[in-house]
C-alpha cells in the first residue's frame, strides 16, 4: 500500500471528512515521525510497532566496478520493529508461510 491508497482508505471509512483534511493528516503524523527520528528519538505506536535510528560505523567498502578501495562515511539507519499486536495479527492471518497474498 502507498500513502495515496492509505489516504483514501481512510478517507472511505471516515466519510464525514474531506480527502485533503486526510492527507494533511497523514502528512502530519508522518512528518512528525520523521522529525523525531532526526532528533534521534524512539517512536512507539502501542500495538503497532516503534521506529528508532541506528548508526552504521564509517568503513572501507569496495566499488564493485574496478575493485577499488572506498571509504563509506558514517551513516543513519531508520529501524522498525514490529509490535507484539501486529506479529499476532500477520501470524493469526497466515503472513509469511509460504502462501501468496490474497491482494
Amino acid at each position: 500500500m502507498i500513502k495515496s491508497e492509505l489516504v483514501l482508505k481512510i478517507a472511505e471509512q471516515n466519510p464525514h471528512l474531506y480527502q485533503r483534511d486526510v492527507e494533511t493528516i497523514v502528512n502530519a503524523i508522518l512528518d512528525t515521525i520523521a522529525d523525531a527520528l532526526a532528533r534521534g528519538d524512539r517512536v512507539e505506536l502501542r500495538g503497532f510497532g516503534a521506529f528508532s535510528v541506528k548508526r552504521r560505523e564509517a568503513r572501507r567498502g569496495r566499488n564493485p566496478r574496478t575493485g577499488a578501495a572506498v571509504a563509506v562515511s558514517e551513516k543513519a539507519i531508520p529501524v522498525f520493529k514490529t509490535g507484539k499486536e501486529m506479529r499476532q495479527r500477520l501470524n493469526d492471518a497466515g503472513i509469511g508461510d509460504g502462501q501468496p497474498s490474497a491482494s
